[in-house]
Parts: structure tokens; sequence; C-alpha cells
């Protein structure tokens, strides 16, 4: 049976869509702002939303969202509250919705306590940037008994045998990080980012998702000529932030790319 992600991606795919993952900070702007923030993105045409959780020491992040980190934890942000919050609102969005947080915080939480509240909360997935696939254990076996995916990612400095090892594992996509470094605006992408991708999508039997420094339209249809579609976080961040959401829809509708199937 196909989870969520699994069969949002795929019918998109058919239909010769590029996927598109906008991803938004919990509690910046206040927690009460997250459910309208996640219609307007579905509504824009996300193909799943990925919601950040704020975390003291973000080591995959740039200098954007971790200002929004702590713009939400000075608002009394919790792990506990952003997930009472999707729980409440997750009526409202029919995209899947994929957490992404850090082991402290899951460890802090509790990891039987937090996976069960995920899934009930109708979390789909979950992404955790310090998780290297030696230390799943400790967490895999419950997000696989709860039908949480665990989304894993590889690098541009991941070895080509540690592509393959980490490919074969889960069922939800593959995060490609297109940067060698944290999230954050490039103007450019690196040169040899495009082999990268193509490499990696005649690995994977899954989506393969480009993220990390994705800011414009131009860069996301760069990007998905090589790969089934992009994550978009600093950006997205940004403009919410300012409060610009037009052109939070402008960037979305403009990079989300169609082709003809053949």
């Amino acid at each position: 049976m196909m989870n969520r992600i699994e069969f949002q991606f795929s019918d998109r795919l058919k239909k010769g869509e590029k996927l598109f993952i906008p991803y938004v900070m919990a509690g910046d702007g206040g927690l009460e702002v997250l459910g309208g923030r996640l219609a307007l993105l579905e509504k824009f045409g996300a193909s799943a939303i990925e919601i950040g959780i704020p975390f003291s020491d973000p080591v995959a992040d740039g200098p954007v969202i971790q200002q929004a980190g702590i713009r939400a934890l000075q608002a009394g942000t919790t792990l506990k509250a952003v997930i009472e919050k999707i729980k409440e609102v997750r009526k409202l969005i029919s995209v899947p919705l994929i957490v992404m947080t850090y082991m402290n915080p899951i460890l802090a939480y509790g990891i039987d306590r937090f996976v069960c509240d995920l899934q009930q909360a109708g979390v789909d997935g979950c992404i955790i940037p310090d998780l290297p696939i030696e230390e799943e254990e400790m967490i895999i076996h419950q997000l696989e008994e709860f039908g949480v995916e665990l989304i894993r990612l590889v690098t541009m400095a991941t070895p080509k045998d540690r592509i393959i090892k980490i490919a074969e594992k889960g069922r939800g996509f593959l995060y490609t990080v297109t940067v060698k470094g944290i999230t954050g605006v490039r103007n450019e992408l690196d040169d040899s980012l495009s082999s990268f991708l193509k490499s990696v999508k005649e690995i994977s039997n899954k989506p393969v998702i480009a993220g990390f420094g994705v800011s414009s339209p131009e860069q996301v249809k760069e990007l998905s000529q090589d790969c089934d579609g992009v994550i978009v976080g600093s950006k997205i961040v940004d403009l919410f932030n300012q409060n610009k959401i037009n052109e939070i829809k402008l960037l979305m509708e403009s990079s989300l790319v169609s082709e003809e199937v053949i």
C-alpha cells in the first residue's frame, strides 16, 4: 500500500509535473499562523510541505532559517506545541506534511512518544539531518511501525557506494543536497551539480528532490531538468517574514514545470 508521499508524487510525476516542496519554520510569526501558511502553500501548488522545528543548534541551517528558528523559540514554540498545531490543522491540508528536526529534540521528547504523536497528527515523513544511516536503528523501527517515512539525504560529498546504500532504503524520496555547506540563498549553482543529480537519478528508484540553496524560478527550472523537483526553504521563509505573499505565489507558480508526457 502506498503512503501519502508515494501516492501524491507518483500521481504528479505521471502527469509530467515537477515536484515543488516549500519549507516553513513552525512558530515563526507565531504558531497560530502555521495553518494559514500551509493552506496557502497547498493552494499555490505545493507537492508536499516541509515543516521545520525550531532548535537552538540547527547544524544544517543557514542564517535565514536560523533567525526564523530563533524568532520561533523566542515566541515560546515547542516541539509538542508544533505537533499539536499540525494535528489541529491537518484536516484542512491534503498534501503530504514532512517534519524536519534534529535528534536532540526527539530524544528529549522521547522517541516512541515522538513517532506516535507524529502519526496521530497526520505527519507523513520526517527529515533528521544529523542522523546517519549507521544510527537509524534507534528510531527507524518505530517510524516504520507507525507509517512515518524517514527521508534520507545524500550530498555531493557522499561516495557513490554510500549513495547506493542510502537510496535502497525507504519509500519516500531521496533528498539530494545541492551545495557543499548549509542551507541558504545562492546566486549560482555548482558547475558539477547537473552531473551529480543525473548520477543520483540513475541510482535511485525513488524521486530525487534537490534542496539547499534553491531560491529562484530560474534555479528551480535548471535543477528540475536533472531531477524530479526541488525543495525551497530560505527564500520562502524570508518572503513569509516580509509578508510578501504574492512573491511566494509567483515563485511557486513560475517554478512548477510541466513536461509533455511521451
